[in-house]
């Protein structure tokens, strides 16, 4: 087998795409050829023809802006991706895109470029495969048996999710979980000794990861190092490639220039000819490579088509395991979920987070596959699935994680969960510190991921923790991302609404953010049920029937206020409506006809509370309405004194509205 043609062949494609786009990252892809070429050719499990086989090996690209190593594998194994997508790197409409997308491009396991987050990402999927092995697999009948694979660069090392990912692989002792390290040594600005001088090894040892090292361009040496990190039975494995940035450029090898930049026409020429390539053809593959991934790939269609045949016989000899091994993977909600909901006592009020935890008990019992933990809080964000044991080192039948203080590699981990299919995944925090994984959620609602989000202690109404752990503006950041969902209930029963809402959800990210202070439970024989929540925005209550001319539009625990102040204002004779609104994004996607009904544009006297930030709500309360927020910084203090020193009293509230209807401004 031709190893050196084939890596060179990914060397030209990588080369001229980046050429032809006049933008792009060449140096990476030439440096990792070899490896890649390996990897593909000898060990990866993969059917171009099935990309979405459950048992396929994943491999994940950190070092996403190398995308073009991808994109010239994904092509050459046969994937549907033509040579005119190469052509087309990084313009409009192609699936070829300056960072990998999943979703996009047929093979891609997920969207890297933000370096580090893959690495958490190839963590999440070990873990998955750990967790569904231990579920499923039986004597003689392992329908779950795959390794993944990453490559990362200097730069995904330097970014802290790194650490944190890799450090709880290592913790957990996840065998099939293998990263080559493309060592070139080299960033955008220089070398990387301008800032870096991280003993890797060191580093990973004391992480209990295995470490080799080779020459990143020595076939034997790779091919040998792969096979043994794959007989590794208790840790992960790190291979620390020794590479070349653009290796074979006769003048920008192992150079800077060769980052993020085209070589340059004449060099790629000169490139070519050193090796050994036709230097007049630009996209040149030859048909001994071709040959050579076409054998590959009928090696690994018969391998699938094995699989195929156990698991049809797996179906056969243990129908409830496949059954459950369905649902799993097809997230299958039962139908009866939302008729066995937890009741609560309207006399004994309940935080939302407490009342969440009593409704993850009766889901976790309907769907077996819901899995979650939290970043080190589980006693305080009430996560914890009873009963259901632990995630550990080696020990993968819980349903619990304990991510410890790393909240940036939970929301990393939490997508590579999701990617790799047969589980639905809850990750918790206190909201404040969604400051520390926002990327991961933003890769969560580019991906389109279901990744659940348990956010707990929302408001200053924290209390005595003061600023420091008190959100303001979190809520209305986390609105701002496209194809999130973020949920702020108004009681014990919205809360069970609003965790069915987030099961449903399969399009994006959903977002729960919940009190830690009680809140009274809404009498629903009086009220609108709640599950009206699933409509964004509904009417909770209505002084007198007709034309309200108030509307007070509260979420979370601002509803219970919203209410007491509207009764208040009800005494001037006036009609007041109160709305709870959970959820912009729901209430956005219904049709015109419900919005108007909940929100008649006739009604211009309005005004919205939230404990937070005041920024967005101008859509809602109009020019002639009013928002009670905050915009500064919360203090140490019992959350009922802040409540009063911020103006969050049914007296205060009242003030407003009827300064309002005499038509005063703020």
């Amino acid at each position: 087998m031709n190893l050196q043609l084939v890596a060179n062949t990914i060397r030209g494609l990588a080369m001229d795409s980046v050429q032809k786009a006049n933008s792009g990252h060449p140096g990476m892809p030439m440096g990792t050829a070899d490896f890649a070429a390996v990897l593909f050719l000898k060990h990866l499990k993969y059917c171009p023809a099935n990309p979405a086989w459950p048992d396929r090996d994943r491999f994940v690209l950190s070092a996403g802006h190398g995308c073009m190593l991808l994109y010239s594998l994904l092509h050459l194994a046969g994937y549907d991706l033509k040579l005119d997508d190469l052509k087309q790197f990084r313009q409009w409409g192609s699936r070829t895109p300056g960072h990998p997308e999943h979703g996009l491009t047929p093979g891609v396991e997920t969207s890297t470029g933000p370096l580090g987050q893959g690495c958490g990402n190839a963590v999440g999927m070990a873990l998955a495969e750990a967790m569904l092995a231990e579920r499923f697999n039986l004597t003689g009948q392992k329908i779950v048996d795959h390794y993944t694979y990453g490559i990362c660069s200097d730069g995904d090392l330097m970014e802290g999710v790194s650490h944190e990912s890799f450090s709880l692989a290592g913790h957990l002792g996840l065998h099939k979980l293998i990263f080559f390290y493309d060592s070139n040594q080299i960033t955008i600005e220089g070398a990387t000794g301008l800032a870096y001088s991280d003993d890797v090894r060191k580093r990973f040892e004391g992480y209990h990861w295995n470490v080799l090292e080779v020459d990143g361009h020595d076939y034997a040496a790779i091919d040998q190092a792969l096979a043994q990190a794959r007989n590794q039975t208790d840790r992960p494995t790190l291979i620390i490639g020794h590479t070349t940035i653009a290796k074979g450029s006769p003048h920008l090898a192992g150079s800077a220039e060769s980052h993020g930049a085209p070589l340059g026409a004449e060099e790629v020429k000169a490139t070519k000819q050193a090796l050994g390539l036709p230097a007049d053809q630009d996209f040149f593959v030859p048909d001994e490579v071709r040959a050579i991934f076409a054998a590959r790939g009928k090696e690994l269609e018969t391998a699938e088509r094995q699989w195929q045949a156990l698991l049809q016989e797996y179906r056969q000899q243990h129908p409830g395991k496949a059954a459950a091994w369905d649902e799993a993977h097809g997230l299958k909600l039962p139908a009866d979920l939302e008729k066995n909901l937890p009741a609560f006592d309207v006399a004994k009020p309940v935080a939302t987070r407490s009342a969440s935890h009593t409704v993850i008990q009766q889901i976790a019992k309907a769907a077996p596959y819901l899995i979650g933990g939290a970043a080190d809080l589980a006693p305080s964000t009430r996560t914890i699935v009873e009963g259901a044991g632990d995630v550990g080192p080696r020990s993968f039948g819980g349903r619990n994680f304990h991510f410890g203080i790393r909240e940036h590699a939970m929301g990393a981990m939490l997508n590579g969960l999701a990617l790799h299919g047969g589980f639905r995944v809850y990750g918790a925090t206190f909201f404040v510190f969604t400051d520390y994984f926002r990327p991961a959620i933003r890769l969560a609602c580019l991906m389109k991921l279901p990744v659940i989000y348990v956010l707990t202690h929302d408001s200053f109404y924290v209390g005595e923790d003061g600023p420091t752990h008190e959100p303001v503006e979190h809520a209305m950041a986390l609105r701002l991302l496209p194809h999130i969902t973020v949920i702020r209930p108004a009681d014990p029963t919205e809360t069970a609404a609003a965790w069915i809402a987030a099961l449903k959800n399969l399009e994006g990210p959903t977002a729960i953010l919940l009190t830690r202070q009680n809140l009274p439970v809404i009498d629903r024989a009086q009220f609108p049920k709640a599950n009206k929540l699933e409509q964004g925005a509904y009417v909770l209550w209505q002084s007198a029937p007709g034309r309200p001319q108030l509307i007070l539009i509260a979420t979370g625990s601002e509803v219970p206020l919203a209410l007491d102040a509207a009764r208040e204002v009800a005494k001037d004779g006036v009609k007041v409506r109160v709305v709870s609104m959970p959820s912009w994004e729901l209430f956005e996607k219904q049709p015109d006809k419900i919005k108007k009904a909940v929100l008649p544009p006739y009604c211009r006297c309005r005004l919205a509370i939230e404990a937070g930030a005041t920024a967005g709500w101008e859509k809602y309360v109009g020019a002639k309405g009013r928002v009670l927020g905050l915009n500064h910084f919360g203090a140490s203090a019992p959350y009922k004194v802040l409540a009063k020193e911020y103006g969050f009293t049914p007296e205060n509230v009242a003030g407003i509205a009827r300064e309002l209807l005499a038509g005063k401004k703020a």
